[in-house]
């Protein structure tokens, strides 16, 4: 079976936690809810958008959680039209997806983000053709449900066992887990690690080359 290394995008390959709060305040404001801080709205990164809302204003109906998700979709949309969206990939991720790669790992990307922007963010890194799955909330559930780990598999040839997830939050260490695959946590992110940890996570990499050491640790199960 091919070795498969699944990465979260928001607040694992890119910083893009501004872009978001700045769209999520613009859809609350447009509509007289209270904007919810910034340290709540961190929480919910990763999740598909209408239940990262659904989280925040859990009180309203799931019509206000839709309307809000579509207001939310034309801000960010906006910006981007503006040339204000600003994703920068974190500090030694190509270096740890070179990496990866000459050891042979096959790359997959599974996220709360939409086709559409998930393409348009690993285009403007010139990234989009390393990656062999690209899963979206477009054609999932929300994570930690463990469909989009599952079809990435599928895409690589990949077995759980030889699959691990790269992710900054619970969530995506409870869809490794629930996938049977390896959940290592991506500690420069928006969740802190015990989060992680308590969802599942093998361990946690304070750094995103910490997880090549991590890997090795692990050698004898993942490289047969």
């Amino acid at each position: 079976m091919n070795r498969l290394a699944v990465f979260d995008c928001d607040g694992t390959l890119v910083d893009s936690g501004g872009n978001i709060y700045a769209a999520l305040s613009g859809a609350f404001s447009d509509h007289g809810f209270n904007v919810p801080p910034p340290e709540l709205s961190r929480r919910v990164i990763g999740l598909s958008l209408v239940e990262a809302i659904a989280t925040l204003v859990p009180n309203e109906g799931r019509d206000s959680h839709i309307l809000l998700a579509e207001s939310y979709k034309r801000h960010f949309q906006r910006a981007r039209a503006e040339g204000k969206i600003e994703e920068p990939l974190f500090p030694d991720i190509p270096e740890l997806l070179d990496t990866l790669e000459r050891d042979g790992w096959l790359l997959a990307v599974a996220t709360g983000k939409s086709d559409r922007g998930l393409s348009l963010c690993l285009d403007c890194h010139g990234i989009v053709d390393r990656f062999v799955s690209l899963q979206t909330a477009d054609r999932h559930p929300s994570k930690p449900h463990p469909s989009m780990v599952e079809q990435a598999m599928v895409d690589a040839g990949a077995s759980p066992e030889t699959t691990i997830v790269i992710g900054d939050t619970a969530f995506d260490m409870g869809m490794a887990v629930s996938a049977g695959a390896i959940g290592i946590g991506a500690g420069w992110g928006y969740h802190e690690a015990h989060e992680m940890l308590d969802a599942g996570a093998v361990a946690v990499a304070d750094k995103p080359l910490d997880v090549l050491a991590i890997l090795e640790g692990s050698r004898e199960h993942l490289y047969g």
